[in-house]
């Protein structure tokens, strides 16, 4: 089988992803990808992008095309008919109804057309989550309603809904015993570092139970961008003496790091799966998560806090105070590559 893999804006999780899938399944592969920056443009301007960068790849016969759901397939297809004859599978890591929008960004339109126009064209969609699935439907309808015509959609939505697949990014099994010692007092935060991952939650939270006097350990990890939220410049000083580690890590200190912690936490407003918390909960790490977005679905009820700046505080002063109030740590094989290696073949084959 020759299969043709299109990713258009290549983030970490999306180029892991994409590695794997080759790897843990029989095709021969091409893959084209694109960097993740200039969002606006990428969502929009991929076709055209690959078609004057990849033409001869492009031209090729592929019995099947897996892309993203960032790839303007409907209009790759319209310049190169003969991808349309090949399986066309649309994998959503993300949708952008669901992404919160700041005072700052311009309502993102396009990009929510560019998800639904792929979703159209595939013969099949697949989600990370549930979670993902039913914002995209729910988002999709909302959205429609407001534009000028009257659109029946609702009943082509639902179908999709139906038909649509949910298969997570699996992780990769560990290659060996790397769950050291866990220090039951050391949080970690390890998400990108923007508004939409709600650092301003976390930190408030710590801020709170350093002034108590409560005892922690931080290692605040992640990506890193040019601009980041003023709360991360105002934690480096306030927290200053719990901080064993600030900033991005090479891979070998980030997964050291990351096994050593005894508490991984998330506060975002923005979440589909949430390779992070996995890869730690899969070192021992306990994760504490918001029962909002994807999170109900993958972690049980001890494990999730009510979603607010209080809760959050409440429950890491009783772990970190009370250590009969911890759970056990999660069982993690179910999200692991040995578990979806088949369902991934069948879906290509």
């Amino acid at each position: 089988m020759r299969a043709l893999l299109l990713s258009a804006y290549s983030a970490v999780s999306h180029r892991f992803w994409a590695e794997q899938v080759m790897a843990h399944t029989n095709a021969e592969w091409t893959c084209l990808s694109l960097p993740p920056r200039h969002f606006r443009w990428r969502i929009r301007g991929n076709p055209l992008t690959w078609a004057l960068k990849e033409h001869h790849a492009l031209s090729q016969p592929y019995d099947l095309v897996l892309a993203t759901s960032m790839v303007d397939v409907a209009t790759l297809i319209g310049l190169y008919p003969h991808l349309g004859r090949a399986k066309k599978v649309v994998y959503f890591h993300e949708n952008q109804f669901a992404y919160p929008e700041s005072a700052e960004q311009a309502p993102q339109g396009e990009a929510k057309m560019v998800n639904l126009y792929a979703a159209l064209a595939a013969d099949e969609v697949v989600f990370n989550s549930a979670y993902n699935r039913d914002s995209f439907i729910d988002g999709a309808r909302a959205f429609l309603k407001r534009m000028p015509e009257n659109l029946p959609a609702a009943k082509l939505l639902e179908t999709l809904r139906q038909n649509a697949r949910v298969l997570p990014v699996p992780i990769l099994p560990l290659v060996s015993d790397s769950r050291q010692q866990n220090m039951p007092q050391r949080i970690v935060w390890n998400h990108r570092w923007e508004y939409d991952k709600n650092p301003d939650d976390f930190f408030h939270a710590l801020f709170t139970l350093s002034e108590e006097g409560v005892a922690f350990e931080l290692a605040v990890m992640g990506q890193q961008f040019r601009q980041t939220p003023p709360v991360f410049d105002q934690a480096r000083e306030r927290l200053a003496e719990q901080i064993v580690a600030w900033g991005p890590q090479p891979e070998v200190e980030y997964h050291a790091l990351l096994a050593s912690a005894g508490i991984v936490v998330s506060t975002t407003w923005h979440e589909f799966q949430g390779l992070a918390i996995m890869e730690a909960a899969q070192r021992g790490v306990l994760p504490l998560v918001p029962d909002r977005l994807c999170f109900p679905e993958l972690y049980p009820k001890a494990y999730r806090f009510d979603g607010t700046r209080k809760g959050l505080t409440d429950t890491l002063r009783a772990w970190l105070t009370a250590p009969s109030s911890r759970p056990t740590p999660v069982a993690t094989a179910q999200w692991e590559w040995p578990a979806w290696e088949g369902e991934y073949q069948a879906l290509l084959s």
